[in-house]
């Protein structure tokens, strides 16, 4: 019974929703034909549809969207009111209508057009050698370099554009009281741009006749600054490219290690002959741990001294003749150098040529290594520099930056000096004369080769 009313209640109810759908009808009249009307669903904000990207994609959208000057907030990949306004921004700009969203030509332009301006100022990640810390350069912008111990300052011909990064030592720092000191030092700026906030703060605004922009952090004791000064005739050009120096700039890498660099199994590097009867100075660090130790053209070599705290290492060859020892007697007047060394052979398809680049360091003098810029080719540490006279400057080492990340991602490389009143100490501690010798640099290196396990 149950069974049966049941299906007779559905059966009602599926005639009477029947009855419903269709209209009545009267005699001798057709009935007329119904029309559908879609339920349109509500339309998606832009915000919605930026918050649906990945979070690459809204990153690449924001800094190609500040390249073209109509963002300038922090490139973080969150979505904001400031980063759809830009969008319709460069909407209205090409003539269409300012939805929001781009559509697939739009993006494709917005992406070109950036490319082409970062292009334009040539544009590149680098690391400071002597803080490890990561920056944006506009480098056809700013392409001379200077280094020293207080930072490095990157700098057009003329000094009208001006990239600083400075570091200092300051006992218990906050942003607050950072931000404060930079407000007044240099004396004669113009604040019209605030920011503080517990990790970093930054300030904009006019100094002298120069517009500047400042960004500013700190780890433990050590302060870190990013300053951009510019004419204000070149701020079209500059503006867009202060945008992504802010973002870009990274004062404390997180993915720095300290440690050794990873083993090769085989490393090359360049070694100085010093003294007729064999004697060769080298990097420590390319000739530790080797199975075999070689010089090619001469044979084997021996590793008998070390300089631990300055990576130096004493090699020595025997029965070898015709050696033309390097004069490391001199002294370097001038801190433009020409190091010379030996390419690894992948950097110069298997050949073995000795090279020479130029490279410059802050100041001459004092026994602790200098920071060398730019940093030579791989196989050029142990190499020689010298100055344009022929005085010895010292020994060229390269030192990677460990970063966190892929495994067979290649690490930054910067370089150091190890000064040459250094090298002569090593060298009178193992009973290695430093006089004579000839100032022809490319006849006295030779390649070292280290065979690991």
């Amino acid at each position: 019974m149950r069974s049966v009313l049941s299906a007779t209640l559905m059966a009602v109810a599926m005639s009477t929703a029947h009855a419903q759908m269709t209209p009545p009808s009267t005699p001798g009249t057709k009935p007329k034909s119904m029309t559908t009307v879609p339920i349109r669903p509500p339309l998606q904000k832009p915000e919605d549809t930026a918050n649906a990207m990945a979070q690459a994609e809204r990153l690449a959208l924001q800094s190609d969207l500040a390249w073209v000057g109509q963002y300038n907030g922090a490139i973080t990949g969150d979505v904001s009111e400031r980063m759809v306004n830009a969008i319709k921004e460069f909407q209205k700009g090409r003539g269409g209508k300012p939805t929001g969203v781009l559509n697939p030509q739009e993006r494709s332009v917005l992406a070109d057009t950036a490319r082409r301006r970062r292009e334009n100022v040539g544009w590149k990640i680098v690391t400071e050698p002597a803080t490890g810390a990561r920056l944006g350069i506009p480098t056809k912008l700013v392409p001379q370099l200077t280094n020293d111990a207080s930072g490095a300052k990157w700098s057009s011909p003329t000094g009208t554009i001006q990239v600083l990064l400075t570091r200092r030592k300051e006992a218990s720092p906050t942003t607050a009281k950072l931000a404060e000191r930079e407000k007044k030092e240099p004396a004669g700026r113009t604040i019209d741009y605030t920011v503080v906030k517990p990790d970093f703060f930054v300030l904009s605004g006019m100094q002298g006749l120069k517009k500047f922009y400042l960004r500013g952090t700190f780890r433990s004791d050590e302060v870190r600054i990013l300053t951009i000064l510019y004419d204000q005739a070149t701020e079209n050009t500059v503006e867009p490219a202060v945008i992504a120096m802010s973002s870009a700039f990274n004062a404390f890498p997180a993915g720095v290690q300290i440690g050794p660099p990873p083993r090769k199994t085989v490393e090359y590097s360049t070694g100085i002959v010093v003294s007729d009867d064999g004697a060769i100075v080298a990097d420590r660090v390319a000739t530790d741990e080797c199975i075999a130790l070689t010089i090619p053209g001469h044979g084997r070599a021996d590793r008998i001294a070390e300089d631990k705290e300055h990576d130096l290492a004493l090699l020595r060859i025997y029965g070898a003749r015709a050696l033309k020892p390097l004069n490391v007697a001199g002294n370097a007047t001038k801190t433009a150098l020409e190091v010379t060394g030996i390419a690894d052979p992948q950097n110069q398809g298997g050949g073995t040529e000795v090279t020479s680049v130029k490279a410059s360091i802050a100041q001459l003098g004092g026994g602790d290594d200098a920071a060398l810029s730019p940093a030579p080719a791989a196989g050029f540490s142990g190499a020689a520099a010298l100055d344009d006279d022929g005085r010895f400057a010292g020994i060229a080492l390269l030192k990677p930056v460990q970063v966190a990340g892929a495994a067979n991602a290649t690490p930054p490389t910067q370089a150091a000096l190890v000064p040459a009143d250094t090298v002569r100490g090593f060298l009178k501690a193992h009973d290695v004369a430093a006089s004579g010798g000839s100032t022809d640099a490319r006849a006295a290196v030779v390649r070292v080769i280290c065979v690991r396990k």
